[in-house]
């Protein structure tokens, strides 16, 4: 007997897309963190209670798997406890933000203004032929408040010349972190969560480990200079641009800021 598509109301499609939407979000975080494979246990797992349960009708094993559904929900609750902050933090900012411009935003249009990003590509350019290691962090949505109280507030204007003094090797914040937030450098020396993905190659170093961290736990975009190579890269939604020129890096800035 050939299924009637007419039954389905508009309730049943948002229904069907809701769902959709939250898989798919989930596969983006899961992906991210570095647990896809778990998600997809899950998945099966899923797929397998509802072929035994609802279709099969197998009463026991049913009810075994009705069981481990029960206890798994808070096992996974302490298990990605992490991400699930995240997402839930995610969600708080975007509704306080709704009526903000984005960083970058220099018009109506959204479109990101040169007066904002040229002072960061510059003082990324002129670290790189100088072999001065720095890492700056572009907050976007979600709120970087918990890695600035690790660090010196400035609370300054995008400057070249500042940016390289807080880099420079002599300096006692230029271990750490710079944090940019709302056309501001916002603080200096702060500490990063450190991605322990092992598909990181093993010659990128700990500031590369530091950028993909917060890549990863939140939607900021990272640019590292390296200190053995000079190179310029950028960690931005759990994924790496290695070795950008000045008109790659100022690109990616400006399709950040979007």
């Amino acid at each position: 007997m050939p299924f009637d598509f007419s039954l389905i109301g508009m309730k049943d499609i948002l229904d069907i897309l809701l769902v959709a939407y939250l898989l798919y979000k989930s596969y983006q975080l899961m992906k991210s963190s570095g647990s896809l494979n778990v998600f997809v246990g899950i998945l099966v797992f899923i797929v397998i209670w509802i072929i035994v349960s609802q279709v099969l009708q197998m009463r026991l094993l049913g009810s075994i798997f009705d069981k481990l559904v029960s206890v798994g929900a808070l096992a996974l609750i302490v298990l990605f406890q992490d991400e699930i902050r995240h997402f839930l933090l995610t969600l708080g900012s975007r509704h306080h933000t709704i009526s903000i411009l984005r960083f970058f935003r220099g018009d109506r249009e959204g479109e990101a203004s040169k007066e904002d990003i040229m002072p960061i590509v510059m003082a990324c350019m002129s670290m790189g032929k100088g072999k001065v290691g720095a890492l700056i962090v572009i907050e976007k949505n979600f709120p970087l408040d918990d890695i600035v109280r690790t660090g010196d507030v400035i609370d300054a204007n995008i400057n070249q010349r500042l940016i390289e003094n807080i880099f420079f090797k002599n300096s006692p914040l230029h271990d750490g972190a710079m944090i940019i937030s709302n056309k501001r450098i916002k603080a200096a020396g702060c500490i990063l969560p450190v991605s322990h993905n092992l598909d990181i190659p093993k010659e990128l170093g700990l500031r590369h480990r530091a950028a993909m961290g917060v890549s990863q736990e939140t939607d900021a975009m990272a640019i590292i200079v390296s200190e053995e190579t000079g190179n310029i890269s950028i960690a931005y939604q759990g994924r790496f641009y290695l070795r950008l020129t000045a008109e790659e890096l100022e690109r990616k800035l400006t399709e950040g800021a979007k």
